[in-house]
């Protein structure tokens, strides 16, 4: 019998080395025998990969709070309908580079956009769709905007002030801290190796909590 698989999200932000940990613990899980779907908010599908670039190009015009939060959660419902869905539904494993933790951290924390709309909408799109599990990439704001400096220009969001930063960490870890055990947080600022050994520990822990739900599955 087909069993749905598991949504994991890496959530963080800026520079804290997220595409490095999704790929880590991406290869990891494939390793050991996991089916897994790697995608990436906002984006994801074609539609939202246009959603995307609308939203990180530098402009000169003003983009309201609400003008962006919305386009975020259009790309998301594309994304749950064509990618995240389906996939689960089919058995896979779905790892996605940011979902909605990042919209409360970003929109409500860094932006100020009331946590009402935001849980409206996201019941509205997602319905009962919630990851099961989190990892979080957390590390001082200055180190990560001086790491993601040295990648090149800087698109719209990440030309935002280190308070907004500030904001938006905070507000990871207070989801981290009211996530009831879902939230896994690494830190960032540690050594490449140390950071790597603390992902591969969480992909460990995935298989081990799989391997337990299966056998209760099995058992009744």
């Amino acid at each position: 019998m087909n069993k749905r698989g598991l949504f994991i999200t890496v959530e963080g932000g800026e520079g804290v080395g997220k595409s490095t940990g999704v790929n880590l613990l991406r290869d990891f899980l494939s390793r050991n025998g996991v089916d897994i779907v790697t995608t990436r908010e906002p984006g994801g599908t074609k539609i939202g990969e246009e959603i995307r670039d609308l939203l990180l190009r530098n402009r000169q015009e003003n983009v309201s709070a609400i003008t962006e939060l919305l386009l975020i959660f259009a790309a998301r419902a594309q994304h749950i309908h064509d990618v995240i869905e389906p996939a689960l539904a089919a058995g896979s494993w779905v790892l996605c580079d940011r979902f909605t933790d990042a919209t409360y951290a970003y929109q409500c924390g860094g932006r100020g956009v009331s946590t009402e709309i935001v849980r409206g909408l996201e019941e509205m799109v997602q319905r009962e769709l919630r990851p099961d599990y989190t990892l979080l990439l957390d590390g001082p704001v200055q180190i990560g905007m001086s790491r993601a400096r040295n990648r090149g220009e800087l698109d719209r969001i990440e030309q935002e002030t280190l308070e907004f930063f500030e904001r938006v960490r905070m507000n990871y870890l207070e989801q981290a801290t009211n996530s009831g055990g879902r939230y896994r947080v690494v830190d960032a600022s540690l050594s490449l190796n140390e950071v790597e050994v603390e992902i591969l520990r969480f992909g460990g822990e995935l298989l081990t909590c799989w391997t337990q739900r299966l056998a209760g599955s099995w058992r009744n």
